[in-house]
């Protein structure tokens, strides 16, 4: 997606602190990833909230299709060795 100028769209993620994980907090257009790094900063962490940025352009975003989400998220019971219950764990192996 672009603007009228022609400059595509970028999805803005920033990490308030090292040990958390980024979060989507808007989109801005900018001409290039660097331009999105810089709009970024200027826009979204104006009082140090962050100390990571990461800009993704929109058109290299790929999502599920919600009407399908069944066969993405839907357990699969009958798969047990998924689970952690199916495993015997050694006695010197200690506690897990």
């Amino acid at each position: 997606m672009t603007n009228e100028s022609g400059m595509p769209l970028w999805e803005v993620f920033i990490r308030p602190r090292a040990g958390l994980h980024h979060k989507h907090v808007g989109s801005l257009h900018a001409s290039d990833s660097t331009m999105a790094v810089q709009a970024a900063r200027d826009v979204y962490t104006r009082r140090e909230e962050g100390d990571s940025i990461w800009v993704v352009a929109s058109a290299d975003i790929h999502a599920s299709d919600p009407a399908r989400s069944a066969e993405n998220f839907d357990p699969a019971s009958d798969k047990v060795y998924r689970h952690p219950s199916f495993y015997d764990i050694p006695d010197e192996v200690g506690h897990m």
